[in-house]
């Protein structure tokens, strides 16, 4: 499906986007645009976000057929690439208010891991909040949203295209509630 004139033009200037460039240990490289980093395989920073609700539910989204990397699939965080003068958590508000429209929440950091898909290889930094407000959705990045239980989650995953980096990011949050 091609995309439209909008979709194009966010692509674009996403693909553009100069995005933190780190090695295998998370040692800052340099700064490369989002696309380039993706061709060579090459490692950037991004963050993930699990945002609950006061009822314990996590809010998933489909992402947009446009996306370059798992256009279509369910994620079960908010987040994105890192720009290369940001720190994690500056990146992790950022994220949460362009995607979702949530800000002026708590981010709780809850460690960091890499990882290597294909056309995806990043060092990830996994962060939680809790918002029951309204969500403004992203339209160049996000198709829908709803509140889910973790449960519901775990059954839809092995049968539904899920981002397999953000399901990571929760079974990391998961084990560090446990830890």
């Amino acid at each position: 499906m091609p995309l439209s004139e909008r979709e194009a033009a966010h692509r674009a200037a996403s693909d553009a986007e100069r995005i933190a460039w780190v090695d295998e240990h998370d040692r800052l490289l340099g700064a490369l645009p989002r696309a380039e980093l993706r061709d060579r395989g090459l490692i950037g920073r991004g963050t993930f976000i699990l945002l609950f609700n006061g009822a314990g539910e996590l809010c998933v989204q489909q992402r947009t057929l446009s996306k370059a990397v798992y256009p279509g699939y369910w994620d079960v965080a908010a987040g994105g690439m890192v720009q290369a003068d940001e720190s994690y958590a500056l990146s992790a508000a950022r994220e949460l208010e362009e995607e979702l429209g949530v800000s002026g929440v708590v981010l709780n950091e809850h460690g960091r891991f890499l990882f290597s898909g294909p056309g995806n290889r990043l060092w990830c930094a996994v962060f939680s909040a809790c918002w029951d407000g309204p969500l403004r959705l992203q339209p160049e990045e996000i198709s829908q949203a709803r509140f889910m239980t973790l449960r519901q989650i775990e059954q839809r995953a092995p049968n539904e295209p899920w981002c397999p980096d953000s399901l990571l990011a929760l079974e990391r949050y998961l084990a560090s509630k446990v830890a």
